[in-house]
């Protein structure tokens, strides 16, 4: 069983760096049926229950153009993960593996993604089906899912021009 900021054996923290203002601005908040990790499911399902996004004034305009889209990109701050594993142990059978490597919600920069299926927007309410953070996790942006656009051609030979002078 998972407990709450629990460091299982082979598992290794370390002591974090000084934590520096990167201008991150929470634009809202997600409310889901979770109030523990310890109840969240481990990734969101797209037949999952319906889940409400709160986008914030100024940021309720910037919805505009969203509901054209089927999938979204949701990226919210995981505000009660650890931040100082740098070997995780998931399966907790005394094998670690690199933070990095896994999907784990403790990471040194808790940044948590999900691709969510748009339902509806109104008010600036967002509904989506998808999510698997827990109630009052706070937003910070939302995309169409980049998997609905067409890549960039990459640059091809003579498309720029050297000045060599």
């Amino acid at each position: 069983m998972v407990r709450e900021n629990e460091v299982r054996e082979a598992e290794v923290t370390i002591e974090p760096p000084a934590a520096t203002d990167a201008g991150l601005v929470f634009i809202g908040r997600i409310r889901t049926p979770w109030t523990s990790r310890l109840v969240a499911p481990r990734q969101g399902r797209i037949d999952g229950p319906v889940c409400r996004i709160e986008v914030f004034e100024p940021w309720i305009p910037a919805l505009a153009g969203l509901e054209a889209y089927s999938r979204i990109e949701v990226l919210y701050w995981l505000h009660l993960s650890r931040r100082d594993l740098v070997l995780q142990s998931p399966a907790n059978d005394g094998n670690s593996r690199g933070t990095f490597s896994l999907r784990s919600p403790a990471r040194p920069n808790p940044i948590g993604t999900a691709i969510a299926l748009l339902q509806r927007i109104d008010s600036g309410m967002v509904y989506v089906r998808g999510l698997d953070c827990i109630d009052e996790t706070p937003l910070l942006d939302l995309k169409p899912d980049r998997t609905l656009f067409t890549p960039i051609a990459p640059p091809q030979a003579g498309d720029f021009q050297v000045d060599e002078t």
